[in-house]
């Protein structure tokens, strides 16, 4: 599968971005996972939803904040971030896994100035 994350930016404080990942075949096939890294750091978990869509799961700092959701007709996985703050800035990632496999997407940047 390919990914194509997009929607990132250079926002305030206290802004919102909705970030996509696009896939290139059936999202429900995989479970997808958001990742960010930044300068300096290593990459981390941000949000998780499982391939039924059922199951979520969060960063403990984003909860509250970031929703990740789905639309399996788009095939595209969503993370919506709400109340930005300057440590959010970062890549972001979106990562796709299956049974015996996983994928990489590009990573999208986004910036939250203070």
């Amino acid at each position: 599968v390919q990914l194509q994350a997009s929607g990132g930016g250079l926002v305030q404080a206290g802004d919102s971005l909705r970030l996509s990942c696009a896939a290139s075949e059936r999202i429900s096939r995989y479970t997808i996972t958001w990742f960010r890294q930044a300068p300096g750091k290593e990459r981390e978990f941000i949000a998780t939803i499982s391939s039924s869509g059922s199951n979520t799961n969060y960063l403990e700092s984003v909860k509250g904040r970031f929703t990740i959701s789905r639309d399996s007709a788009k095939n595209t996985v969503y993370l919506q971030m709400n109340s930005l703050k300057p440590e959010d800035t970062a890549v972001y990632y979106c990562w796709a896994r299956r049974t015996l496999a996983d994928y990489w997407g590009q990573g999208t940047q986004v910036t939250v100035s203070s």
